[in-house]
């Protein structure tokens, strides 16, 4: 990865510094650009959210070689992982590769590692359009992510996501606030929960809903028919002075775990991360950033070596805590002073 990390931070100078730590303490502000929106406070809550949790490290039990494996939304993951959803190469990332040879990258390193790799969408068409081809390459095998746009484009976009082989959709609804979409005269807007059953209801996909944080607000993605919510403040690009996923991630699985497939996305930087949100009642966990650089850095490669290493460092994290299968992992796992 070190080579890998080298060739990021020369391609991507002026928007991302491929920091050794990546906490968002260096690029405050820096949007367009990889950084959390005005003072970073949500994209450090993420990081620090995260960090504050603890293991319980178990040793005396038998497992050795754990199973990664998990099955989400009707697909089989080798890993629960996902690459969220991230565009816009040239104002957020620099520009040193080109968008169709960025999401490629994304797409088809996912694809052959057995994971769900999603694409992203945007002002410029070039964005949308570049995902939706690397998607069809693959037969489908990828998540489209479309923005909250105005009704005619998102219905449409809908329909050219289905096209591609696609079984399942997105909507980042926590895109509502981007201010690069609002410097290009792009607005995006929230949805009631009316809105959200007719856009739902419109598509045969199963749907996802990013940018759930609260309890009710998961609620009522349940009761318009989402099959999956991520739980996510948009990496801290949308809003300041908001908590941290892993802050809100327990609550609002206990309160719908049982009902929705529940994501989670924000700050992950390990496979003990990975494992630290599914302990939380994430069933997969969605990395942004991380998997940005690798694509910028190595492509194809770079995105393959990246999952190699979260997937390497999720088995460590899984044999240290005792947990054979994905499903064994709760919240048990984790330290609390009064245990």
């Amino acid at each position: 990865m070190k080579d890998i990390y080298q060739n990021a931070r020369k391609l991507m100078e002026g928007f991302c510094k491929v920091c050794r730590q990546c906490n968002g303490k260096a690029c405050a502000g820096e949007v367009p650009g990889m950084g959390g929106l005005g003072t970073g406070t949500s994209f450090f809550s993420n990081i620090e959210s995260l960090a504050k949790i603890k293991f319980n490290m178990r040793l005396v039990h038998g497992v050795t070689t754990p199973t990664t494996s998990t099955t989400i939304l009707g697909k089989k993951l080798e890993l629960p992982v996902l690459a969220a959803p991230i565009g816009g190469v040239a104002f957020n990332m620099g520009g040193g590769v080109s968008e169709e040879d960025y999401i490629r990258a994304i797409v088809n390193g996912c694809h052959n590692k057995g994971i769900l790799g999603c694409t992203g969408d945007g002002a410029p068409a070039f964005i949308h359009e570049s995902g939706f081809d690397a998607i069809q390459a693959i037969g489908g095998n990828a998540i489209a992510f479309i923005k909250p746009w105005e009704d005619k484009e998102l219905f449409e976009k809908l329909e050219k996501a289905e096209k591609t082989g696609a079984t399942i959709v997105g909507m980042d609804i926590d895109a509502a606030g981007l201010v690069t979409l609002r410097q290009m005269g792009r607005p995006v807007s929230p949805r009631t929960p009316a809105q959200l059953g007719k856009i739902i209801s419109s598509t045969p996909m199963k749907f996802i809903l990013k940018g759930i944080m609260t309890v009710d607000e998961a609620r009522l993605a349940v009761d318009a028919g989402a099959d999956a919510i991520v739980v996510s403040n948009h990496g801290g690009r949308v809003f300041d002075s908001l908590p941290g996923a892993a802050d809100v991630l327990q609550s609002i699985a206990s309160g719908v775990g049982d009902k929705i497939t529940i994501l989670a996305d924000g700050g992950v930087r390990s496979g003990g991360d990975v494992l630290k949100l599914l302990a939380l009642g994430a069933d997969a966990v969605m990395i942004g950033r991380p998997f940005s650089i690798a694509a910028v850095g190595g492509l194809q490669k770079g995105v393959e070596t990246y999952i190699d290493k979260i997937k390497a460092e999720l088995i460590q994290s899984m044999v240290l805590t005792g947990s054979q299968t994905i499903s064994d992992i709760n919240e048990s796992i984790l330290f609390k002073k009064d245990r």
